[in-house]
């Protein structure tokens, strides 16, 4: 099993695809952006503060039809103008940036993902497996975020720490359906599923696992979470 890495420090400083930007805090940490030469799309409940001239709008996601028969959303929040503008979710964890090069994909759980330059492009893909239902909300969809052209930055959120594990090719590692956040579009996934048995009461529980095969990166967080459901 490879040596888990923490994934960034509680404050940082980065620049990259026309953006710079930093994180702050530690408990409840703040993206903050100061967009250059690149417009920022996010979710629209996770923007804190912005400088006055910088505009929001919203920026139509691609595969609309489909995105429509998924249930998923057809709009996005963005932002343009130079000027900074300042992200944060309510919740205990950790903000880091994902640096992304022309042709390079990589697969976030669902209610991960923060904000991301307008050269990445968002779309999503089906999981199977019943497991995968423990996603929450919808429960059967991954993200997608890539760079077909140009770079670009990817913000996620993740609950507790974020640790980071490198597979080696073949090399593979089962984790929680709740703990992980991203994947790298060569890493392989698949749901396992254990059932508890004992000689005298028989079924005495089940477990479901994602397990994950290299090569590449995956993203854990140490404080699982699920999405609220309608019924919850």
């Amino acid at each position: 099993m490879p040596e888990p890495v923490l994934y960034a420090a509680p404050q940082i400083q980065e620049a990259h695809g026309g953006v710079a930007y930093k994180i702050m805090g530690e408990l409840v940490p703040v993206l903050e952006i100061d967009m250059q030469t690149s417009n920022v799309y996010f979710e629209h409940h996770v923007l804190l503060w912005k400088d006055t001239h910088i505009d929001i709008g919203l920026k139509a996601l691609p595969g609309m039809i489909k995105r429509m028969l998924a249930g998923l959303p057809l709009l996005i929040t963005e932002a343009s103008g130079m000027g900074k503008v300042a992200f944060s979710r309510d919740g205990a964890g950790h903000v880091f940036g994902i640096h992304l090069h022309p042709g390079q994909s990589i697969d976030v759980r669902e209610h991960q993902f923060l904000a991301a330059t307008h050269t990445v492009d968002y779309s999503f893909k089906r999981v199977k497996g019943v497991g995968n239902m423990l996603f929450g909300g919808t429960g059967i969809f991954i993200d997608t975020f890539s760079c077909p052209r140009d770079t670009g930055v990817l913000w996620l959120h993740g609950y507790g720490n974020v640790f980071e594990l490198t597979l080696k090719p073949g090399e593979q590692i089962d984790v929680e359906p709740g703990g992980w956040i991203f994947k790298d579009a060569s890493v392989q996934m698949e749901t396992q599923f254990q059932r508890f048995t004992t000689g005298i009461f028989g079924s005495a529980g089940q477990i479901f696992w994602n397990r994950f095969t290299g090569p590449g990166r995956i993203g854990i967080q140490s404080m699982t979470y699920y999405m609220p459901t309608a019924d919850s």
